[in-house]
């Protein structure tokens, strides 16, 4: 059985987290998500429009995903969450800022040189973030508020 982890915000849920998630699991038997803590969402991103545990649930009710769980808090070293799941793949998103090479690097250090870094690819739509879903709200509204003046 090869064992895929992937991992994220999934802050408002879209396309391009699904067919994230869709590619990961073709990278193995069984996917575990790792669901971003919200003390780390709130330190490298923003404030989450949802909390933890029902962006867990949101993830984990996704055809792809076998099992999804929160992060350790960001004073946990990010690696120590490899025993609880381990992985035979980790699978990156296209724009998760995430140094593959490093990843790797770090891996072999800690005597988990035999998982594979795998750097999945994007969703050619448009609105495949969240940034890009915001914008684009942003964007219809002003526009219907331009036309009701």
């Amino acid at each position: 059985m090869k064992r895929v982890m992937a991992v994220g915000v999934f802050d408002l849920l879209h396309a391009g987290h699904l067919h994230y998630l869709e590619q990961a699991k073709s990278l193995g038997d069984a996917l575990t998500v790792v669901v971003a803590h919200d003390d780390t969402v709130r330190m490298r991103k923003h404030e989450p429009v949802t909390g933890q545990e029902l962006r867990r649930r949101m993830v984990e009710g996704l055809k792809p995903v076998d099992n999804a769980i929160i992060g350790n808090p960001p004073d946990v070293p990010i690696f120590d969450i490899l025993p609880e799941v381990k992985p035979d793949v980790i699978a990156l998103g296209y724009d998760q800022e995430h140094a593959e090479d490093r990843i790797r690097s770090k891996l072999e250090q800690l005597g988990h040189g035999h998982i594979q870094v795998i750097r999945v690819e994007g969703l050619s739509d448009d609105l495949d973030g969240t940034r890009k879903i915001i914008a684009r709200i942003l964007q219809l509204s002003s526009q219907s508020k331009e036309s009701d003046a």
